[in-house]
């Protein structure tokens, strides 16, 4: 793959990273498809699991809707060569074309017996997502600025989180006054904008190298590079560790409103806040990331969530609020940097499957945090718990900082 374009623009341009980004052409559309594709997939999310609900009555099958769409994740490096295989643009385009057909079956889900189909369909859709993710990230390599790349992944994260925001209200609206339908008619309508968006970059691809025959070598080839470079690993041990600490965290939510007096409707004003934070951490990102350098930044992030996750022991709601936009700023800052340095640091044929597994074993741990919280939340007193999440991860600060 070739760079699209490399930028150095003087004056006072240059120095406004997050302007040069947004002046970018394809850096721009790429940000608009996360806009455009994250509306969708959070207004389904939610949909999703309220539809399962009153179809079954089931909160245990509300919540498999979660688990099929994470669980194609534990195959990222497998996924992740599909990547590699072929040309990032054209997939990009394949991938939101096939998502956007398959949403409309789920028309046909009508009760029970018919769920089957729901939960094949978010399983599909997790997968694509893999795939995808991956094609972006080693797409967004080559068109942007490697100087900007933080700056690119913090506005990606500001546009996410955004999305998070507002899409489950939307979705939840629209599912309350036409049903579950209606609902994958948006997402669908969504996934076609963005094969728009993907269509009209002018990013220029050379043609993948020639794929190995055996699948298993070509994707012990991204985990060889991830696990043997040296700036890349402590990264990716920091984010699993991170990411499993937070899952326990995000299990013990409705202990610490019970804590508080609140009905469990108040959790959404604390994940509202917490989005919040991530909001603003991801306007910050790129400098932070020039100016500390990516393990710096993940270990003060890091950091400000140990002490976040533990200050939710003590109940008091405005401190509960103040954690929940700590724990929003201090969250994305090791996925930002994990990402970033994966980008910098990965040669183009193999970044779509390095980027996968590096995603897996970031975020494959949160599933398995949320399980352990479930069932620590019920035995284990959330202010012994909590307290206890916030030294592990202040422990895996101190080792990120650590030469």
């Amino acid at each position: 793959m070739t760079k699209a374009h490399r930028k150095n623009p003087a004056g006072p341009e240059a120095r406004r990273p997050l302007v040069r980004v947004l002046r970018d052409r394809d850096a721009a559309l790429y940000l608009a498809g996360v806009v455009v594709s994250g509306f969708g997939t959070s207004a389904l999310w939610l949909a999703s699991g309220v539809w399962v609900k009153d179809l079954t009555g089931s909160d245990g099958l509300a919540a498999l809707c979660v688990l099929a769409m994470w669980t194609p994740t534990l195959a990222g490096p497998l996924l992740g060569t599909v990547a590699d295989r072929v040309r990032r643009k054209p997939l990009l385009i394949t991938a939101s074309l096939l998502m956007a057909c398959l949403l409309l079956t789920l028309f046909a889900v009508d009760s029970r017996d018919s769920l089957w189909l729901l939960f094949a369909v978010l399983f599909v859709y997790g997968a694509a997502g893999v795939v995808h993710d991956a094609a972006e990230s080693a797409l967004v390599a080559a068109a942007v600025d490697p100087d900007l790349l933080g700056d690119f992944n913090g506005l990606r994260t500001t546009a996410n989180e955004g999305m998070k925001l507002v899409a489950p209200l939307a979705g939840a609206g629209l599912y309350a006054a036409y049903g579950g339908p209606s609902v994958a008619l948006l997402d669908a309508a969504t996934f076609v904008l963005a094969t728009g968006v993907y269509a009209a970059l002018r990013v220029r691809e050379a043609p993948p190298r020639r794929p190995m025959a055996n699948w298993r070598r070509q994707t012990a080839e991204g985990a060889r590079h991830l696990w043997g470079h040296p700036g890349l690993r402590p990264l990716v041990l920091a984010g699993g560790i991170t990411m499993l600490c937070a899952g326990v965290n995000g299990a013990a939510v409705y202990a610490v409103v019970d804590a508080l007096g609140h009905s469990p409707a108040y959790a959404g004003t604390l994940y509202a806040v917490q989005g919040a934070g991530s909001v603003a951490v991801g306007l910050l990102a790129g400098p932070a990331v020039r100016r500390l350098g990516g393990r710096r930044f993940a270990a003060t992030g890091i950091t400000l969530l140990a002490v976040a996750v533990a200050a939710r022991a003590v109940p008091s709601d405005a401190l509960a609020l103040a954690s929940s936009a700590a724990i929003g700023a201090g969250l994305p800052t090791v996925l930002i940097a994990a990402l970033t340095a994966v980008q910098h640091e990965t040669p183009g044929p193999i970044l779509g499957r390095v980027a996968a597994t590096a995603d897996s074993l970031v975020l494959a741990p949160n599933v398995l945090g949320l399980a352990a919280g479930a069932a620590l939340v019920e035995t284990v007193s959330p202010w012994l718990l909590l307290p206890a999440v916030g030294a592990v991860l202040l422990a895996t600060a101190t080792a990120l900082r650590s030469p």
